[in-house]
């Protein structure tokens, strides 16, 4: 897109997210790091932020669906790729074409990918349990079938046992205690050919549980793109995007003058408001009317009045004029925007603002170390 036909502009920086790379990578002595890279690289692009990870040394992504899979295959050739999602019905020569790997959900899943080993030889999956989320995964009355009929395992190379935290986010919460323990009890219930098959339990959070959580592989999402993987600390990690929009006009109003769709907000005084060309159609939400906040220059100013699709009003009357004028850039997300602040001003979370992102802004992607 040429820049100068877009209303707003994302700086991804593929350095900074090789830096969260390389540091995530570093709180285990023991376990490796993945990245998830599902839904488009938490919206930052799959391509880009596929090859800016794989340069820095990351060998092993998760995707949500295949389709995903395929698409990483092409920038990837080398790359071990697992769907979450699972083994999905009629597509077992997909998977094997492109040497994709699932992480096997069920019995079904485990028996239809076992047949197709008698065709094509061994192929490699994982197997989910279920510690505790109730999404996806094995069960213990799963578990226990799976013992009395071992050949379903048959021709498969299981590389990980996997399951998944719901609570991560909040240390103290004595969930996160239940489901390792669940992980130790429901894996010594599985055949004993799966005893000692590596394990894969936590998220970009999980990490910072601690070592008894870390295991063999750790899987990393938000925390790859600068959200916070350590709620209530500071964020360690880099800042990875820069969303601005370009403000369109300047206005001087006072208190008759209503701003905005449902004439919402009006000054009790005079009044400076710029109009900024970014709205829910950029993934702007629409919560953060009369509670988000943006900058210019680092000088943080409020959003006022209703997000429309294309539009935004900020209140710019405590800067000086030469400071916000007609072209001037407004930072949304990033520069003096926390990502994590600005999605709990929208009654959200940071991975929604990410993945909410729409393609109508100009992107550039920088400094990435090949």
């Amino acid at each position: 897109m040429d820049p100068f036909l877009a209303g707003s502009y994302l700086t991804v920086d593929l350095g900074a997210l090789q830096e969260n790379y390389r540091f995530l990578s570093s709180q285990s002595e023991m376990a490796e790091c993945a990245a998830v890279v599902k839904a488009d690289a938490y919206g930052l692009g799959l391509k880009e932020v596929g090859l800016a990870l794989d340069a820095a040394g990351c060998r092993k992504f998760f995707v949500a669906l295949p389709s995903e899979a395929v698409r990483l295959r092409k920038y990837l050739p080398a790359a071990e790729i697992f769907v979450l999602g699972g083994l999905f019905d009629g597509a077992e020569n997909i998977y094997i074409d492109e040497r994709i790997t699932p992480v096997l959900n069920c019995l079904d899943e485990i028996n239809r990918w076992s047949k197709a080993t008698k065709e094509h030889g061994p192929l490699s999956a994982m197997i989910h349990l279920d510690t505790g989320i109730t999404r996806l995964g094995l069960l213990q009355s799963d578990i226990e079938e799976l013992n009395r009929n071992p050949h379903w395992l048959d021709g498969l190379e299981i590389r990980y046992i996997i399951s998944h935290l719901a609570c991560a986010d909040t240390p103290e919460h004595p969930h996160n205690d239940f489901q390792l323990s669940e992980l130790h009890r429901l894996r010594a219930l599985l055949p004993p050919a799966l005893h000692d098959v590596p394990v894969s339990f936590t998220n970009s959070c999980g990490i910072f549980l601690g070592p008894d959580f870390q295991f063999d592989l750790l899987r990393p999402g938000i925390a790859l793109y600068g959200g916070n993987p350590v709620p209530g600390q500071k964020n360690p990690m880099k800042q990875v995007i820069h969303l601005q929009g370009k403000v369109l006009q300047v206005h001087d109003v006072d208190s008759k003058n209503a701003v905005g769709y449902g004439a919402t907000w009006r000054c009790k005084e005079n009044a400076r408001v710029a109009t900024v060309s970014v709205g829910y159609a950029d993934g702007y939400f629409r919560a953060l009317g009369d509670v988000g906040e943006c900058a210019i220059e680092n000088n943080k100013v409020s959003v006022i009045g209703r997000v429309s699709m294309d539009m935004i009003s900020i209140d710019v009357t405590g800067l000086s004029e030469d400071k916000c004028q007609r072209g001037t850039l407004v930072s949304l997300i990033g520069g003096a925007i926390d990502l994590d602040e600005l999605a709990t001003q929208a009654g959200t979370i940071s991975y929604e603002l990410l993945t909410a992102l729409g393609h109508r802004s100009h992107r550039r992607y920088i400094n990435a170390v090949q």
